[in-house]
Formats: C-alpha cells, sequence, structure tokens
C-alpha cells in the first residue's frame, strides 16, 4: 500500500539471541511466529484496502508528493496532528481538503488571522430569549478533519485555545465539557518565508503535533503535469470513497503491529541521544541542542513506525521504518541553541547526525 518502489520484504526481528531466550527476566515483548505474521499482514491488507482509494483520490489532484501522502496517511492512521511547511503554491490545504473530500466525514477549514479570538475557534455561549439561559454555540473546531490554514498568523490565546482541543479531544464552552467527534485531526498549514504578522508557536502546541513535515518543489516533469492537469480552474471531482468505521478498525488493528524490543531500543537510544548527546557519542551535538526530544516523541516514533509498516501491509516494525518517519517526528521537539543558530546549524542536520550515529539493530 505504500507508494514506496517494491522489493524484497525486509526480515521481522522475532528472535533474541540464546542468552536472552534462557533469562525469563529478558524483556516483555513476546516473541511472534511466521505464521502469525502472515495472518496478521492478510488482516492488515484487507483492514487498510481503502486506503488505496483515498491514495486514488488524492492523486487525481495531488501530482507527486509521496511521501507527503505517505504522512498524512500516516497522520490518518494514528490520529495524530499535523503540521505542514512550505512555501505558498505547493498544494498543502489542497491536499487536506481533498482528503476529507475522499471521506464521509465533516471539515471545517479555519483561517488564521491575527484578528481571530478564541470563541471563533471553539465557540462561544449565547443568550437565548425563549429559554432566558446561556446555551453552548460550537465552533468549527467541532469536526472530524480540522483544517487549520496558516496557524502561525493567530496570536497567543487562539493558539492556547487549540491545546485542549488536540491533546484531550474536548473543549470547555462556559462551564460545560464538550467531546469532539470521532475520529478528530488537526491539519495545520505554516508559511516560513513570512514572518511579519505572525507568531511563533509556542513549544508546548508544536509538540502536540505528531508530525511536522516540511513540504518542497515539485520535479519539473511534475510541475509539468500540474501546468497540464490545472487548465481550468475547476478541479477533478473526487468522491467520497471512506468510512471513518473503516479508519477506526484500522487503528484498532495498528496497535497489534509487533515492534520487537530491540527495535524499541532503537527508539529510545535515538531520543534519548537528543537529551544525552555526549553518552551517545555525539559530543558535537551538546554545543548545539538546549533541550531535547520529550517521552511523547518516543510514542510517537513507535506508533509512526507502526503507520509505515501498516501501509507497507507489513505486520512488524522494522528499523527503516524508523528512520523513514524520524526526521518529521523529531524536528519540531529539538530547541536549539543561541550557538546553533549563530553557526546556521538547523535541526536537519542535527536529526541527520543522530540517524547517521545510533547504532541500527
Amino acid at each position: 500500500m505504500s507508494s514506496r518502489a517494491p522489493g524484497p520484504a525486509p526480515d521481522p526481528i522475532t528472535h533474541r539471541n540464546e542468552e536472552d531466550d534462557m533469562n525469563p527476566e529478558a524483556g516483555t515483548v513476546p516473541r511472534i511466529s511466521e505464521a502469525e505474521l502472515e495472518s496478521q499482514a492478510e488482516r492488515i491488507r484487507e483492514a487498510g484496502a481503502f486506503l488505496e482509494d483515498v491514495r486514488g483520490a488524492l492523486a487525481r489532484r495531488i501530482v507527486g508528493q509521496e511521501a507527503l501522502v505517505d504522512r498524512v496517511l500516516a497522520s490518518l492512521l494514528t490520529g495524530g496532528h499535523i503540521l505542514l511547511e512550505g512555501v505558498p503554491g505547493l498544494a498543502k490545504t489542497l491536499m487536506v481538503r481533498t482528503l476529507a473530500e475522499s471521506i464521509h466525514t465533516t471539515f471545517q477549514r479555519i483561517q488564521f488571522t491575527p484578528d481571530l479570538l478564541p470563541a471563533d475557534v471553539i465557540g462561544t455561549l449565547i443568550w437565548d430569549e425563549n429559554s432566558h439561559r446561556f446555551s453552548a454555540k460550537k465552533g468549527p473546531i467541532f469536526a472530524n478533519i480540522v483544517l487549520a490554514d496558516e496557524i502561525n498568523r493567530a496570536p497567543a490565546k487562539v493558539q492556547s485555545a487549540l491545546l485542549e482541543a488536540m491533546q484531550e479531544r474536548q473543549v470547555t464552552i462556559g462551564d460545560e465539557t464538550h467531546a469532539l467527534p470521532v475520529p478528530f485531526l488537526v491539519m495545520a498549514t505554516q508559511n516560513p518565508i513570512e514572518h511579519e504578522g505572525t507568531y511563533p508557536l509556542p513549544e508546548a502546541q508544536v509538540d502536540r503535533f505528531m508530525f511536522k513535515v516540511r513540504v518542497g518543489y515539485p520535479t519539473r516533469e511534475e510541475e509539468r503535469r500540474i501546468m497540464r492537469l490545472m487548465v481550468s480552474e475547476d478541479l477533478p471531482h473526487v468522491d467520497p470513497v471512506a468510512e471513518p468505521r473503516q479508519i477506526l478498525a484500522a487503528r484498532t488493528l495498528l496497535a497489534t503491529i509487533y515492534l520487537d524490543e530491540r527495535v524499541e531500543d532503537y527508539i529510545l537510544a535515538l531520543v534519548l541521544a537528543t537529551r544525552e548527546p555526549a553518552r551517545s557519542g555525539l559530543a558535537e551535538l551538546t554545543q548545539w541542542i538546549e533541550f531535547g526530544a520529550s517521552p511523547r516523541a518516543t510514542i510517537y516514533l513507535a506508533r509512526a513506525a507502526r503507520a509505515i509498516a501498516f501501509l507497507d501491509g507489513r505486520g512488524f516494525v522494522v528499523p527503516e521504518d524508523v528512520q523513514t518517519i524520524a526526521r518529521d517526528v523529531l524536528r519540531h521537539r529539538l530547541v536549539l541553541t543561541f550557538q546553533a543558530e549563530a553557526e546556521q546549524v538547523d535541526v536537519e542536520r542535527i536529526v541527520d547526525r543522530l540517524l547517521e550515529t545510533v547504532p541500527v539493530p
């Protein structure tokens, strides 16, 4: 199901060494047989068949951007919010809108502006003359898929209003707490080049996004196809091809994908290396990293790696799945020092160094 080039299936990490097998305290992840893995893969292929239909719907309007499509589908599978960063005109908004149209679900687009108020997002209390009481008028956040367009143009009060919704899947209006619909997903966009009239996202909010994906320019041939596709202002029609129940069923199956203890150790090693680089043989990073990734990075790496395995139709995770998704999970969780900024060292370089140095099981 993944858009990556087909090749021989990777070998699952299913066996420990003899010393571990003889030690009853050598770990808590149970071993799994190849027959069980094959059965699991078959269930995944059946449960994930709708993703190919969604991918086909996206392809009607989106040219190229295979990696971005995979991240968006991984976000849909895991329920993790996604932040898309790129210059204007790279189809970020079109990607989210097309995804919403391909699913029988509710969709709201919120255009973030400097004069936006929290009540414009979550809702407010209004006075009812008939009942002589206040009642809640729900805002656009009450949708299955919410597009927060140009999220960094809103002031801090509006951005903080999203925190409860993104983390708790609920909002408070007055004295009442209202649950958000299921599934609920925030897909946000931001422009990296315009600084006037923008507000940096607080670290607490950025950390709520499972992925931060940097959207790049298309190739020459892809841009030729885009030019031919967009000969008129009318976009190709997209019909709904998936149901929310299919997404929820896939999420349930996602949690059963096998994650070997050695892959867990690899995830832990990557995250811990951002906090104590010297102990991981990366002493040069100490001067560049102010704060490393939080435990949320560990959780999201494991979930995202399972999603990549799911998209490949596998019932187990391999280290390459972690490497595929590591940049998008880690790039917005590292706080760099002033020295790093002065030396023009960016997060991409640091994450690349981590992936080159931390031993792969």
